[in-house]
């Protein structure tokens, strides 16, 4: 993977884990101190947040993972194939996801990669999955918190699970709406997600909600009412009219999406499904 391997991203990393200890001493400085401001109930601070991420070891993913070993994936997406860990200094459950190689594809890999980092890597808000780390020894490794109840399509459409209670939905319908209003509004630059869908709101022990996969995310500097661009990606039947003909990115391309995912939260069908019926 040619982009990835490049001298200068792998000083960036090299210099992320040399100054991680450093970056932990500097804050701790009372001069680091920065006032904050309220979002729906949470604190973010007004100058720039240093990354809280660190640089993983190849050695400490794979011991986590038992070698990735099939019996600890969790999930396969089209990019990706997820696996449950546990870190030993800790016994913290975690998930690596582990970017696939595909020949063409890499170049939009890495980028996806990089671009899930350069945002999920600064945000922090109870209801968006939290970024632990990567590593980029022998591949590309996204290291998160382990969301035990795995994603709100796999609970909705399991014929094997009984239905969600109607309270859970509500839960679910308002923590996913918080967080997307602190991507929109709480985050230093707005963040656009442009995939939101059931399969990546994930959930944890008590269906707390947490937003994930931001490989399409984008930034969208404040002065800008809204942002063109190409090539149109995301889900179909979750694209926003003026997103799918036009290309037009704001924070309308979420809210359009987030209504599919409402549809779908409390009629427990897919976009397809109800197309057919």
């Amino acid at each position: 993977m040619k982009y990835i391997r490049s001298n200068s991203l792998k000083r960036l990393f090299s210099f992320k884990r040399r100054s991680f200890d450093s970056d932990s001493s500097e804050n701790s400085s009372p001069l680091a101190a920065s006032s904050t401001k309220c979002v729906e109930g949470f604190q973010e601070t007004d100058q720039f947040q240093r990354p809280k991420w660190k640089c993983f070891s190849f050695q400490e993913i794979y011991d986590a993972t038992n070698g990735f070993s099939s019996e600890n994936l969790v999930g396969r997406g089209g990019f990706a194939e997820v696996y449950k860990g546990i870190l030993g200094k800790n016994g913290e459950e975690i998930a690596v996801k582990r970017i696939t190689r595909g020949g063409r594809d890499d170049e939009r890999r890495e980028k996806e990669f990089l671009m899930e980092i350069g945002t999920i890597g600064h945000v922090s808000h109870p209801n968006v999955l939290s970024l632990l780390g990567c590593c980029i020894d022998n591949g590309l490794y996204l290291v998160f918190i382990f969301s035990s109840r795995g994603s709100l399509a796999s609970l909705l459409h399991d014929l094997n699970q009984a239905p969600l209670e109607w309270e859970t939905r509500y839960k679910i319908a308002i923590g996913t709406a918080k967080g997307l209003h602190y991507l929109h509004k709480g985050c230093q630059r707005r963040i656009i997600h442009r995939d939101i869908k059931s399969s990546n709101v994930l959930l944890n022990q008590d269906f707390e909600p947490q937003i994930s996969d931001f490989g399409l995310a984008k930034w969208l500097p404040s002065q800008w009412s809204h942002h063109s661009i190409a090539p149109i990606e995301g889900t179909f039947g979750h694209l926003a009219p003026e997103y799918y003909t036009h290309g037009i990115v704001d924070e309308k391309t979420d809210v359009f999406a987030f209504g599919v995912f409402l549809l779908e939260l409390i009629s427990g069908k897919t976009d397809n499904q109800r197309w057919r019926d």
